[in-house]
């Protein structure tokens, strides 16, 4: 392993990091009564130096071996982490060590959940930097690292293929090198349209920025108590909803959209299974909420369901009403919703669209094939045939994640946390969806769950973040040393 090369391109993800909190500091320096100043400022010269060091003491190489990708991946988002919490727990107040640790994880994943009751006592620096960890993670970490590495560079295509489900990929033809480029644009392209429309409905240019960081990362982190709702706006919850939707699809539908010139992606079965269950969800919920009393009017009834829906379906988080009260059917649509997510190449988290129909078409394949043995069965996605080889490892993810959904509510419940916040907690945790139901609902916070169910939770914020796999890699790397020794 070399430790050299490891450090040098987490050093990357460091300076990222230390350039969002320079930023956060110019706020600062802008407000003579903010009070995140110091916090911020030495935070940016611990991050700074830390990433830097390795660039002056260390060569520079062009080659990685696959385990040195996943520990650059592994370190790039853990130290972010670890940094990112700084700001948070030198600041202080509500901001315990635990606390300002499941901040930092929830925002740099996108996640959204906060333990914070009233979000509106921070000084806006702090604000800030809070909204700019969903930018950074949004994108990834690992994707900043990628965009200064040279395009020959075999470290660049390895670590793309790394850092890139399989599923990112698919659906359209391109070169792995323009990958990144691809999602790189089509991200920045919806933080600024979301920002730009978002002033033009109403919001101020600070309430406009972080809250077009969240959006576009799907993540869920507002500068209001109350999220969407304070605003009081039908034209912010409509550019809400747009940009929430736009962010959970898949960017090369929208890059070939918008570059290529062509209606095709429009036909892809992943994206008309997405859009057909959030269709169905949410006229469910409305017609509930307007029978149970929940909205005064039809309209509202169907304003509010749907926005409620696609905010946990592409795992966003925001929320124009408070879901404690709903019926508890309702909440478990939303949580359905949110599992299942929007479609790969996105910024969503959970199982995702596309692992969804393809266990959908395998469990009709093997039926089919028990109720015909001689007949030949062909799978297909994306307009070409996929095998069980392919299949397999998608089918086992879905698996995985079920499993470790169960064990961390298990341990939530273990810690003292109750079966329904446990189970629901631990779901919307690992799918970075945020909000959960009841007291962990869209206006509640985490701030009294107990310190070990708050280490469960983001330990499933980092596990549906980087989709399992890279974090089960590195666990058996370090066995496999422990067994050579």
């Amino acid at each position: 392993m070399n430790w050299s090369t490891i450090s040098r391109n987490v050093g990357y993800a460091l300076l990222v990091d230390a350039l969002f909190m320079f930023i956060s500091c110019l706020i600062a320096i802008a407000d003579p009564q903010d009070t995140a100043f110091a916090p911020l400022a030495v935070s940016f010269l611990l991050t700074l130096t830390v990433g830097f060091f390795p660039f002056i003491f260390v060569k520079k190489t062009a080659a990685i071996t696959l385990r040195e990708g996943y520990v650059i991946i592994f370190l790039s988002w853990l130290l972010s982490f670890v940094f990112g919490m700084l700001p948070y727990a030198l600041w202080g107040g509500p901001f315990t060590v635990a606390n300002a640790w499941f901040e930092s994880v929830s925002g740099f994943t996108t996640t959204g959940a906060t333990i914070l009751a009233d979000v509106e006592s921070l000084p806006r620096a702090l604000l800030f930097w809070r909204s700019s960890t969903h930018f950074i993670g949004g994108l990834g970490v690992v994707v900043f690292l990628l965009l200064v590495i040279p395009n020959t560079s075999q470290m660049r295509l390895r670590l793309t293929n790394l850092e890139l489900s399989s599923l990112s990929r698919s659906g359209y033809k391109t070169r792995s090198n323009q990958t990144v480029y691809i999602f790189t644009w089509v991200y920045l392209g919806i933080f600024v349209s979301a920002f730009i429309l978002y002033m033009i409905a109403g919001m101020s240019p600070f309430d406009a920025i972080n809250h077009a960081f969240s959006v576009s990362a799907t993540g869920g982190f507002s500068t209001k108590n109350q999220s969407i709702a304070a605003f009081n706006s039908v034209p912010i919850d409509i550019v809400t909803m747009v940009f929430m939707f736009l962010s959970s699809i898949h960017f090369g539908i929208i890059w070939m959209i918008l570059v290529k010139r062509t209606l095709k992606p429009l036909l892809n079965e992943v994206l008309w299974l997405y859009v057909g269950y959030l269709l169905l969800f949410s006229t469910i919920i409305s017609v509930i909420l307007k029978a149970e009393g929940f909205a005064a009017s039809w309209g509202s009834a169907f304003l509010e369901g749907g926005f409620q829906m696609l905010s946990y379906a592409s795992t966003t988080g925001l929320a124009v009403a408070d879901n404690a009260n709903y019926p508890f059917f309702v909440s478990m649509l939303m949580m359905m919703g949110g599992m299942v997510c929007g479609l790969a190449g996105s910024t969503t988290g959970g199982i995702k669209s596309d692992r969804l129909l393809i266990l959908l078409k395998g469990i009709r394949a093997h039926l089919h094939k028990a109720l015909h043995p001689t007949s030949v069965t062909e799978v297909k996605l994306y307009g070409r045939n996929i095998y069980m080889q392919d299949m397999y490892p998608h089918i086992l993810y879905i698996a995985i994640f079920v499993l470790i959904w169960l064990v961390s509510a298990v341990l939530a419940m273990a810690s003292g946390v109750d079966t329904r916040n446990g189970m629901m907690a631990a779901l919307s945790s690992l799918c970075n969806v945020g909000p959960a139901v009841g007291a962990l609902g869209t206006f509640g916070n985490f701030d009294a769950q107990p310190e070990f169910a708050k280490l469960i939770y983001t330990l499933d914020m980092f596990l549906g973040r980087v989709e399992i796999y890279p974090v089960m890699s590195i666990v058996y790397i370090l066995f496999e040393r422990r067994r050579v020794k």
